[in-house]
C-alpha cells in the first residue's frame, strides 16, 4: 500500500460511519465470510449490529485508505475478574477492494498493540477452518489452540469447523 492505512479508534460512531461499516459487513457476508451472519445481509440487520457494538464496551478500530473505509477490527475485553489479562479480537473485516495489500496484518498488529497498552497479555480469536485468515494468524505469530468441528453453519447449510488461536505476551 503506497498510502498506508490510517487506523483509528471510533469513540462515537457517526451515522456515516455506521452506514460505511454496515456496507462493509454486508459485502464480506455476501462473499461468504464466516463472521457470525448469513447472507443476505439486510442493511437494517447490519446497522443493528453496529448499534450494539457502539453501545458495548468493545474497542472498535477502523482503517481508512484515501478517506474510504477499508477495514475494521474490534477488541472485546474479558469482563471476569480472573480474566483481566485477556481480550478477544473479533470481526477483522477487510473490504474486498483492499485485500492482499497487508491491511489485515496492519489491523491485527494495531489491535495487538492496543490490547497490550490496556494490559491484556493473552489474546484470543477464532476463524473458520480452511479460511485464508488462518494463514494470516499463523504468519503473524499466533498459536493454534484447538479446533471444534461443526461450529458454524454456512449459507448452504453446510457445517464448518472453527480454529481457535491465541497470542501471549510477557506480563
Amino acid at each position: 500500500m503506497s498510502d498506508g492505512p490510517a487506523i483509528r479508534r471510533v469513540m462515537r460512531m457517526s451515522g456515516a460511519e455506521r452506514d460505511a461499516l454496515s456496507a462493509l459487513l454486508a459485502e464480506v457476508v455476501a462473499e461468504g465470510a464466516s463472521v457470525g451472519f448469513l447472507p443476505p445481509m439486510e442493511p437494517e440487520r447490519a446497522g443493528a449490529y453496529w448499534d450494539r457494538v457502539a453501545a458495548s464496551d468493545a474497542a472498535l478500530y477502523v482503517a481508512e485508505i484515501g478517506g474510504e473505509l477499508a477495514g475494521t477490527i474490534q477488541i472485546q475485553l474479558a469482563e471476569s475478574e480472573n480474566g483481566a489479562h485477556r481480550a478477544e479480537l473479533c470481526k477483522l473485516l477487510v473490504h474486498p477492494r483492499f485485500r492482499r495489500r497487508g491491511l489485515g496484518r496492519s489491523l491485527l498488529a494495531h489491535a495487538e498493540m492496543e490490547a497490550g497498552a490496556l494490559g491484556r497479555t493473552l489474546l484470543v480469536l477464532d476463524t473458520r477452518e480452511g479460511d485464508p485468515s488462518n494463514d494470516l494468524y499463523r504468519a503473524a505469530g499466533w498459536t493454534e489452540g484447538g479446533r471444534i468441528p461443526a461450529w458454524a453453519r454456512s449459507a448452504t447449510g453446510e457445517l464448518a469447523g472453527t480454529v481457535f488461536w491465541y497470542r501471549m505476551e510477557d506480563a
